[in-house]
């Protein structure tokens, strides 16, 4: 899937400029982002590939289905792992390439991976530096990738375009945590654990000496 989608990320923005409006398309039964109205959808080896130029980027949004062997993730780290795993595979993918503002965030009530890839070819290929935003939504039946890609030099004028986009991606309300990882349970917290195995031993040893304590004097007495 990664490689899908960085040679799919390889386009010449020459078409931009031409205004698209962004329109709600439906990627699947759980899935709608809105795209631009000239999109394109093809079907490469089980995924499904939306593209289509907007006003300032170029937009990609990949469904890839999961392989069938996959185990289900168990927990909260898992699904951050997978996330992690990601990201850096997309960096190394790039040439000069490098994470920017990597942050987790809540689409529905599914948790996601925000990140912006930086590519500055400048210093080898002359091409101007390009940015990259992408969204990764994973579940145990597919994985969705949401790209929104432009010139770095268009940050202020594509903002908002590239908000509008981010904040159109709608997840059925029937996908649960439980659809992404089986447990909820998130471990005792560092406060947690210090209280735990400090503070318990201290106060075991406090009653101990307050006990030899009391039994010194009352032999004294």
């Amino acid at each position: 899937m990664k490689k899908t989608i960085l040679s799919l990320s390889l386009i010449l923005f020459a078409t931009l400029g031409f205004s698209q409006i962004l329109k709600p398309v439906k990627i699947d039964s759980l899935v709608t982002v809105s795209l631009p109205a000239n999109f394109t959808k093809k079907d490469t080896l089980g995924q499904q590939i939306y593209q289509g130029t907007a006003a300032l980027g170029f937009i990609t949004v990949i469904r890839a289905p999961n392989a069938t062997n996959n185990k289900p993730l168990n927990k909260e780290k898992d699904l951050k792992n997978v996330f992690k795993t990601f990201a850096e595979g997309i960096r190394k993918q790039s040439h000069n390439g490098s994470i920017m503002n990597a942050r987790d965030t809540t689409i529905g009530n599914l948790e996601a991976r925000v990140f912006t890839l930086r590519v500055d070819n400048s210093g080898s290929t002359g091409e101007a530096v390009q940015l990259r935003l992408f969204i990764l939504i994973y579940t145990t039946e597919a994985s969705y990738t949401f790209e929104y890609y432009y010139p770095e030099a268009r940050t202020d004028l594509a903002k908002d375009e590239l908000k509008e986009f981010s904040s159109s991606i709608k997840v059925a309300s029937d996908l649960k945590r439980n659809d992404q990882y089986i447990s909820n349970a998130k471990g005792l917290s560092t406060p947690v654990k210090v209280a735990l195995y400090g503070g318990v031993p201290l106060i075991l040893i406090i009653v101990f000496i307050a006990m030899r304590r009391k039994k010194r004097l009352a032999s004294e007495a």
